[in-house]
């Protein structure tokens, strides 16, 4: 069992942009690509899916040409407090290209949610677009993103889910109680316990591979390490990249990342 750390100045261990060049760009950049993607996408594309009834409970279907292989879904970052699925639609070119549908749930942010709840609807999005999609269903997801994916391989969870990918994944929640963020979050012991993948067993039937950037944060490169350690799986750190650039293997069919995601054993 990882122990509930508490570390000297946990707020730095996990801020990203304040070391990463140029970081303030990287939002309007996501922002612009993803929506000329969904231009692009026309009949391809089926926006706005409600897997629920709360707003941000609607995902965005994005289908190959021809008939899929099997669905990709990929959950966004933001520290679980900010962003929202349009950012990020442009990431789903590279798994498309290789034939597989790709879906990008929203879910509701904090502190409207806590992590639980945010779990339970991702895994309500996952069994929604099992019933769209047929074949293998392979989750992955950045940051926060890559959180709520590594939990959707976790033994507690009802999700019809063959292989987890998390890129750059918070796996143990511990050190983040000492962070300036859990106001909004609103963590407390028992729900690190509870939502801390690395705590947690991976379910039988469902395979892994943990990816992180090898230029980024320490407090990363151990979150990834960590869930490796304690699933028995693979895990890489892609070399030169940060926290902001380790997506952008997804947009590339070609890439290391989507060949992790799409070619392990399901």
């Amino acid at each position: 069992m990882i122990p509930d750390y508490r570390w000297p100045d946990a707020d730095r261990d996990y801020a990203n942009g304040a070391f990463i060049p140029g970081a303030a760009d990287y939002p309007p950049r996501w922002v612009a690509k993803a929506a000329a993607f969904r231009a692009g996408q026309g009949a391809r594309s089926r926006l706005d899916l409600a897997y629920g009834a709360a707003p941000r409970q609607k995902l965005d279907l994005f289908l190959p040409d021809g008939a899929p292989k099997g669905v990709v879904v990929f959950v966004h970052g933001g520290y679980w407090h900010l962003f929202s699925k349009d950012e990020w639609s442009h990431l789903a070119a590279g798994p498309l290209a290789r034939g597989y549908a790709v879906a990008m749930p929203g879910y509701t942010l904090a502190p409207a949610a806590r992590i639980a709840a945010m779990t339970a609807e991702v895994a309500a999005a996952c069994r929604f677009v099992a019933g769209l999609v047929p074949g293998p269903m392979l989750v992955t997801g950045h940051s926060a993103g890559g959180h709520l994916a590594a939990r959707m391989g976790c033994v507690d969870v009802d999700a019809p889910v063959a292989r987890v990918v998390p890129i750059s994944p918070l796996t143990e929640l511990g050190p983040l109680l000492a962070t300036a963020m859990n106001a909004t979050l609103g963590m407390d012991a028992a729900e690190v316990a509870a939502e801390s993948p690395a705590r947690l067993a991976l379910r039988p039937g469902v395979s892994a591979h943990v990816w992180v950037g090898a230029d980024e944060r320490p407090a990363f490169l151990w979150q990834a390490r960590a869930l490796s350690e304690e699933w028995a799986c693979p895990w890489t750190a892609d070399p030169g990249r940060h926290h902001f650039d380790v997506i952008d293997g997804l947009e590339d069919p070609a890439s290391p990342l989507c060949a992790a995601l799409l070619d392990g054993p399901v």
